[in-house]
């Protein structure tokens, strides 16, 4: 599409989103005018930010809106990808260096005379070197990329399985130095930096990592990968997710025919790799053929003495896969992240604000302790939720203008981010207090050594309704019920077995949750 239409059609898009309920036009003004649209098809519309905060803000908050207003105006679902311009990106690195063009971004808000106006977000026009011409490929493969895994949605750039995944190149940002550790992360980290100072351990090959999305599993492998870089570059490391590892298996063995050279190198690509880390293989369920490769690739570089990492949202036994698969992949090292406590939560956020501190120059910013303090303790286990609020809260001390915000300035402007609804407001001593009314029992009972069936059922039921509303670790919600880290596990499994047989106890425990919600 030549560049004056498109250009047409985002301000039509942005007109779209303006009108919508509960959007603020300036909000939209502001924000919107740090995109450019850069290439679209029928069903695709790529844009560039100036900066990666911008990245990440519009994806959180308004690209929903963008694909909305996309479906009004065209009556088709649209894919949006959002990269950050490489031009306006290094002049913010590098403000000496000379403008290409009027207008320049250097990261810094600027509007006409230099100052923005009072009350009002400075706005800045990025840099784009890259013309819509020139970006066109990187649209093109995008969209590839996005039809081969099925339509599905993509997470960061398509482009970068050909930029990051070289065992001659960086891989991210995310290294061990910048992971935040607490109890509930302390040995699946431990074990990670054993596997990046000597890959190949027998004991730890593999190491499979599991736990809920949000928690950092990802974090732990690119970390492996970086550090593996740096130390040891010398070996080849890859890192892919399961998605783009079934999109490449896909796309090599198209044509069914084994003896072909697509299906040779991508077998190829993955066994040579010195160090294997595979993400989320739990989507492999349901995937025999792909699962079968995988498991020769598995077997040829473990046999060798080489590392393979993987990680999932449950443990190896939980996934539906042949019992073999299950056996290699329990045979090494397995470890689980637990949801943060508070304190890992709080060293997040605060990690989080230096991390800004740093990418905006800005040394003197800070976010005063006690919104620090709410932002941990509202939050869900998702460490992605936690720094979205932060972000939020950055915003609007930095590009609305409102640097002395309030802890009640903060509560409003966050009231309906945290997920959960009510319950991210609930106790342990709530959903006791509700479940000894609902079976009839004492707290004393409840809490106590008394192990009759029908208090070791509610029991296990206030502790399963813990675990699950409230996302506590496994130690915090044993000290309520003077129980052991390893009697809370047993109980969440046990109810868990349970409701799979029992459509009766699924409707019970519905209905214990909607009371506890009511409170």
């Amino acid at each position: 599409m030549e560049s004056e239409k498109l250009e047409q059609v985002w301000r039509a898009v942005c007109d779209q989103v303006k009108s919508y309920n509960n959007i603020d036009p300036s909000q939209i003004n502001a924000f919107f005018s740090r995109l450019q649209p850069q290439a679209m098809s029928e069903d695709f519309l790529m844009l560039t930010a100036d900066n990666d905060f911008i990245k990440t803000w519009i994806e959180r908050h308004y690209v929903d809106f963008i694909k909305q207003a996309l479906m009004d105006l065209y009556r088709t679902a649209f894919t949006v990808l959002i990269e950050v311009d490489i031009a306006a990106e290094a002049a913010r690195a590098n403000p000496a260096a000379p403008a290409t063009s009027a207008g320049a971004a250097t990261g810094t808000p600027a509007s006409d005379g230099g100052h923005a106006a009072a009350g009002e977000p400075a706005v800045v026009q990025p840099a784009v070197q890259q013309t819509a011409t020139e970006q066109a490929p990187r649209a093109a493969h995008a969209a590839a990329a996005y039809e081969a895994r099925g339509c599905e949605e993509l997470e960061g750039d398509p482009y970068d399985e050909d930029e990051t995944d070289g065992p001659d190149r960086p891989t991210s940002t995310l290294t061990f130095e910048n992971f935040v550790i607490g109890d509930s992360n302390r040995m699946a980290y431990s074990m990670a930096v054993a596997v990046a100072e000597m890959p190949g351990k027998a004991h730890l090959n593999p190491l499979f990592i599991y736990g809920k999305s949000g928690l950092g599993k990802t974090h732990l492998l690119r970390a492996i990968q970086n550090y593996v870089h740096e130390t040891m570059p010398n070996l080849s490391t890859i890192y892919v997710d399961s998605a783009e590892l079934l999109s490449d298996y896909m796309e090599a063995s198209a044509a069914h025919d084994k003896e072909k050279s697509s299906y040779k190198n991508f077998k190829t690509r993955y066994e040579e790799a010195d160090v294997l880390l595979i993400d989320d293989v739990q989507y492999l369920q349901g995937k025999k053929q792909t699962l079968d490769i995988v498991f020769q690739i598995f077997n040829k570089l473990t046999g060798q003495g080489r590392q393979v990492v993987l990680s999932a949202d449950r443990a190896p036994k939980n996934i539906d896969i042949d019992e073999r698969y299950k056996s290699r992949f329990n045979s090494g090292g397995t470890f689980d992240i637990q949801p943060p406590e508070i304190e890992t939560k709080l060293g997040i956020v605060k990690s989080f604000v230096d991390e800004y501190r740093a990418t905006e120059g800005k040394a003197s910013f800070a976010i005063p302790d006690d919104i620090q303090m709410y932002i941990a303790e509202s939050s869900s286990s998702n460490i992605r939720e936690l720094k979205s609020a932060v972000t939020k809260v950055i915003y609007q001390m930095t590009f609305f203008n409102q640097p002395d915000l309030s802890l009640d300035d903060v509560r409003s402007l966050l009231e309906n981010h945290f997920s959960g609804g009510p319950s991210k407001r609930l106790t342990i001593a709530d959903i006791q207090k509700e479940v000894e009314t609902f079976y009839k029992v004492s707290h004393a009972d409840l809490v106590g050594k008394k192990r009759t069936r029908n208090i070791i059922y509610a029991r296990q039921i206030a502790i399963y309704l813990s675990r699950q509303m409230l996302d506590l670790p496994f130690n915090d919600i044993g000290k309520k019920f003077n129980r052991d880290h390893s009697t809370v596990m047993y109980s969440v499994t046990n109810v868990e077995e349970k409701m799979k047989e029992s459509r009766e106890l699924r409707e019970e425990l519905e209905t214990l949750k909607q009371l506890i919600r009511e409170i």
